[in-house]
């Protein structure tokens, strides 16, 4: 299939966040893709670490303005973007004073923080309303990193009737992260708020970590790719339990890009 649209949603993206191998393929997968005729989006959270002035971010006043209720409070969402001119493509950000604006990703000095449950739906919904503000309707979404982790549930069980996402098809990368996001037992109550059962969820086992995030984001997605060059045992299991079921790519060396165009395909097909 030609001429497809991806819209890419990632924890963390280069040069805005410390170059991990997750966050350079979220910031050259894109380019690279485009750059073989595809369209992009792409889309991160707006952590209080990234420096605004620096970065040139600058708010997207008819893409914010919205409110998202999370377990039946109001947030208030703002979308900014920044350029990478280099790449010529442009990267989104989803933002709100109290949920981003602290200066760390996931914890502080206490540990987890104990709202990264309604952090992590935030930041998938407020992917997903903003794509909707744009009226672009994507092939594929593109998951990367527990945090994003949520979005193929929601997407199917949430979003299946939006005339945005009803053909989309889900693909997850999989990573063995160094210091993944762990979201609070609370989470299962806030999902409830937006009728996705406890059934639905069952695969997690009622757990919160990001395996059981992992293990979730491969049950919903029509496709998992290994984004990690080797994974841990208990992701290995994951990912291999899929095997046969759905579309599942293995590690690839270098530049992936025609490979994951490739395997877009495939998930497409299916």
């Amino acid at each position: 299939m030609d001429n497809k649209k991806i819209l890419y949603i990632s924890q963390e993206i280069s040069p805005y966040m410390p170059e991990t191998a997750m966050a350079k393929l979220a910031r050259n997968l894109p380019q690279s893709i485009q750059e073989l005729g595809d369209e992009v989006r792409i889309f991160m959270p707006r952590y209080g670490l990234i420096n605004e002035r620096r970065n040139q971010l600058h708010e997207v006043i008819r893409l914010s303005g919205l409110n998202l209720i999370i377990d039946d409070t109001d947030h208030p969402l703002i979308i900014k973007v920044a350029s990478i001119t280099q790449a010529r493509i442009q990267v989104y950000f989803v933002d709100n004073d109290d949920f981003f604006k602290r200066k760390s990703k996931f914890s502080g000095k206490e540990g987890m923080f104990k709202d990264n449950d309604e952090r992590s739906i935030f930041f998938v919904r407020g992917s997903l309303e903003a794509i909707k503000q744009l009226r672009w309707i994507p092939d594929v979404v593109h998951c990367t990193g527990a945090f994003s982790a949520l979005t193929a549930i929601y997407l199917k069980k949430m979003y299946h009737d939006d005339p945005c996402f009803s053909k989309a098809k889900v693909v997850y990368s999989i990573y063995d992260e160094p210091r993944p996001v762990e979201l609070p037992e609370t989470l299962f109550k806030k999902l409830a708020f937006d009728k996705i059962t406890e059934d639905m969820v069952k695969v997690m086992d009622g757990k919160t970590d990001a395996n059981a995030l992992h293990h979730l984001a491969c049950e919903y997605a029509d496709g998992i790719i290994q984004g990690s060059e080797t994974l841990n045992d208990e992701l290995a299991e994951i990912k291999n339990s899929y095997v046969g079921k759905k579309p599942v790519l293995d590690y690839q060396d270098g530049d992936p890009a025609e490979a994951y165009r490739k395997f877009y395909d495939e998930v497409l097909e299916k």
